[in-house]
């Protein structure tokens, strides 16, 4: 117990960390790729020590603020940003033996949510100690974006709670908010071939005709999108927009204070992308893990089925990760009335509307006395139809939104043209005179 409680801390402290370092080369690297360019090249092969280099200019910078700052205002911000990330990852399960005892805690969604708010504070802080007014201007705006989409992020995650009062394996019909009994919900007790050494090994406890991401998709994407608003991620930068507000609330720091809010966003985009991989797509599971971890299997073979989990936990992360970049290299800024548009208009009703008949199905089903695989079986395809509509819609705006922009210039356009023919035949007439 020891043991696993010091490899869980080490790990926790030290997985934000080195995905920190992957991120900023996997962000580098897409994004020259999707720009057309090279990237990192020359430090280190193929430029993976680029990031070396970096930490080591941050370290050597000199600390240079102006005389004006609140002091300790600017000085804490940015522990008061990176702690509560840190914090976060006690309540994420890595693998069934790489978990701290705060992944079983009956408030673990809770919790996560608590803690993941409380980055707000870091960024104010950094805005108004500044003494600046782009700073200030960026922390305000930051605020104004992570409350406006925590909102329909908790509600995005109160369909998942729903299922598990559903799949709970009592008959108290109460669901959890655990994160690690959530990753064991999605995992059926039943699969193809059960018995044959072959099918136990790839099917027992991994499921993904189990994993909530096919019940709940919408929430998902909504949880998804609203994890680019709260990381201050593209399309959703606009607290750091260059062409505004120079860095935003990061304007006035430099060095070693600038690098811990960069590590800070790198481990909320690892958060929201452990958050997804748990309760959706089966956390940890994979082909070999429950069947190596069985109680019965040698200390050897449990070691390796932990390590198998592990890899499956951190593919899935950085298969979401490298989402989050491709969105940044592909779609531009929103304007700020868009964004507060977007989380209030149409998120925060998406999000209720699907509590809603999540609930309706259910007791509609359920009074007509039948079971709880076709409840799921009916929600999911509700679900995904939901999904496509949204999609749809969304296409539609865009579309209708270009047409509108381009109006002006068409019109323009079309006058010049007109008048161009006008004059043409002008001339021809002139000339057959």
């Amino acid at each position: 117990m020891l043991i696993q409680l010091i490899i869980t801390i080490l790990f926790a402290f030290l997985f934000p960390i080195t995905s920190a370092a992957v991120i900023n080369y996997l962000e580098r690297k897409l994004l020259a790729w999707i720009a057309d360019r090279v990237g990192p090249l020359h430090t280190g092969p193929h430029g993976s020590l680029q990031l070396i280099a970096d930490i080591i200019k941050m370290v050597l910078k000199e600390d240079v603020h102006t005389s004006q700052i609140d002091k300790y205002v600017f000085l804490l911000a940015p522990s008061a940003f990176i702690a509560p990330v840190i914090a976060a990852f006690a309540v994420l399960p890595f693998s069934p033996f790489i978990s701290l005892p705060g992944t079983a805690l009956a408030t673990g969604i809770i919790y996560l949510i608590a803690m993941s708010s409380l980055d707000i504070v870091g960024v104010m802080m950094a805005g108004w100690g500044s003494n600046n007014k782009y700073a200030l201007i960026g922390g305000l705006r930051s605020a104004a974006q992570m409350i406006s989409y925590e909102l329909p992020l908790v509600l995005s995650l109160i369909g998942v709670v729903m299922l598990t009062s559903v799949l709970a394996p009592h008959d108290s019909g109460l669901g959890t908010i655990s994160i690690k009994d959530i990753v064991l919900l999605q995992n059926a007790t039943s699969w193809p071939g059960q018995g044959i050494a072959f099918f136990d090994f790839i099917f027992q406890g991994n499921t993904p005709w189990n994993w909530f991401i096919l019940v709940q998709p919408l929430m998902l994407v909504v949880y998804y999108i609203c994890g680019l608003a709260e990381t201050n991620r593209v399309p959703f930068d606009i607290p750091t927009a260059e062409s505004e507000l120079v860095a935003g609330f990061l304007t006035e720091y430099s060095g070693l204070r600038w690098a811990m809010f960069f590590l800070g966003e790198y481990g909320n985009m690892v958060i929201v992308a452990a958050v997804v991989t748990s309760l959706f797509l089966g956390g940890w599971s994979g082909p070999g893990v429950a069947y190596l971890t069985a109680a019965h299997m040698s200390l050897g073979w449990q070691i390796l089925g932990n390590i198998l989990a592990l890899a499956y936990f951190i593919l899935k992360v950085y298969l979401l990760i490298g989402l989050f970049l491709w969105v940044q290299g592909t779609l531009p800024r929103l304007r700020g009335d868009q964004l507060m548009q977007y989380a209030w208009l149409i998120l925060m009703p998406l999000a209720l509307t699907n509590i809603l008949i999540t609930g309706m199905l259910y007791l509609l089903i359920h009074g007509l006395g039948l079971s709880n695989q076709i409840f799921l079986f009916v929600l999911g395809i509700v679900n995904w139809l939901m999904l496509f509509v949204f999609a749809w819609l969304i296409r539609r705006a865009t579309a209708l939104t270009t047409q509108r922009a381009q109006a002006p210039a068409l019109h323009h356009a079309r006058r010049r043209l007109n008048q161009a023919i006008s004059s043409e035949r002008q001339l021809e007439k002139a000339g057959q005179r």
